[in-house]
């Protein structure tokens, strides 16, 4: 009987478990963010915006002709992150910066038909789309971080449409996170919660950008209002939980020798993001890949050394056929 009772208790103890962890989610309450606004009201005098793929994408360009440059930012940036080295790369060419999903000021969509936008694949097709829209046959891929993952799928994928590519501090060496994270994520409960545990970048953002740079008392007001004026668009938590949940291990890891073009990695001496030494160890792994280490910087060598990242851009561009 005494058994009997007691497996009795620990049966009424796990249901009332799976009832607290089914229902006690839904009982936090998640209401709309605040003070939120649509993406045009934060953008700046030389924003321009265009629907690529069904997505009303924020971009910007400078200079005309050939050679083209695209930059690609990295997670939890946006195309502000290029903002010191624009103008002085325009003087080989064509500069276009734009927004990728869920980021910056480009729509950020809660629902969708067919492919999703925030995912790997979705990505992949928006730049696509972009270049086929500004008429682009072929162009430079600059991507920073997980820019610089999406600049080699893409080269991967549509090698004809590249010229060459500039990885900066590529975060090559991660595979979008444990998979049990994704399946979690995507119960109802964690999408109820989701945009909750997306909010706290607010705070823990500040402390990964100083992180990113080797010296964060450089960081000026400036570049702080550049990085936290997206967390005012609407639906900016919600869309950074669906990008979040989208990612997944690409292989790319598997063709790193698949690569038949001309490669830059540039790194900073002391990044903490992706470190130093990844970026040393894939070049060396990509064919005829060359590696430049900026020193005092991070992991926005192009935002923390402009003029160093440029003087190492614009050698690697001229002796490009």
């Amino acid at each position: 009987m005494k058994k009997r009772s007691f497996l009795k208790t620990i049966g009424i103890i796990f249901i009332i478990l799976i009832i607290t962890l089914s229902v006690g989610p839904f009982l936090i309450p998640v209401s709309p963010d605040t003070g939120t606004v649509p993406p045009e009201q934060l953008a700046d005098p030389d924003s321009h915006f265009v629907e690529i793929n069904g997505l009303n994408v924020h971009y910007k360009m400078m200079g005309s002709g050939q050679p083209v440059f695209i930059l690609l930012h990295g997670f939890g940036a946006s195309l502000f992150s290029w903002h010191a080295v624009m103008e002085p790369l325009s003087a080989h060419g064509m500069v276009i910066a734009y927004d990728r999903p869920a980021f910056g000021l480009t729509e950020r969509p809660l629902q969708w038909t067919g492919q999703n936008p925030y995912g790997p694949d979705g990505n992949i097709a928006l730049l696509l789309g972009l270049m086929d829209h500004f008429g682009v046959r072929k162009a430079f891929l600059v991507g920073n971080s997980a820019g610089g993952t999406l600049s080699m799928q893409f080269a991967l994928q549509y090698p004809q449409r590249v010229e060459a590519l500039i990885l900066v501090d590529p975060a090559v060496y991660e595979n979008g996170g444990p998979a049990w994270v994704r399946i979690l994520g995507k119960t109802p409960e964690m999408q109820h919660l989701g945009p909750l545990f997306v909010r706290s970048i607010r705070k823990s953002g500040l402390d990964l950008i100083r992180t990113a740079w080797h010296d964060p008392s450089r960081i000026t007001q400036a570049t702080w209002d550049g990085y936290t004026r997206p967390l005012k668009v609407d639906n900016w938590d919600r869309a950074l939980w669906d990008f979040t949940l989208a990612s997944h291990d690409t292989g790319l890891l598997q063709h790193l020798q698949d690569f038949k073009l001309p490669i830059l990695v540039i790194t900073g001496d002391d990044d903490r993001i992706v470190p130093t030494a990844d970026s040393i160890k894939l070049a060396g792994v990509l064919p005829g890949a060359e590696l430049v280490i900026i020193p005092q910087a991070g992991h926005v060598p192009h935002e923390e050394q402009p003029a160093a990242f440029m003087q190492t851009l614009d050698s690697f561009v001229k002796n490009i056929p």
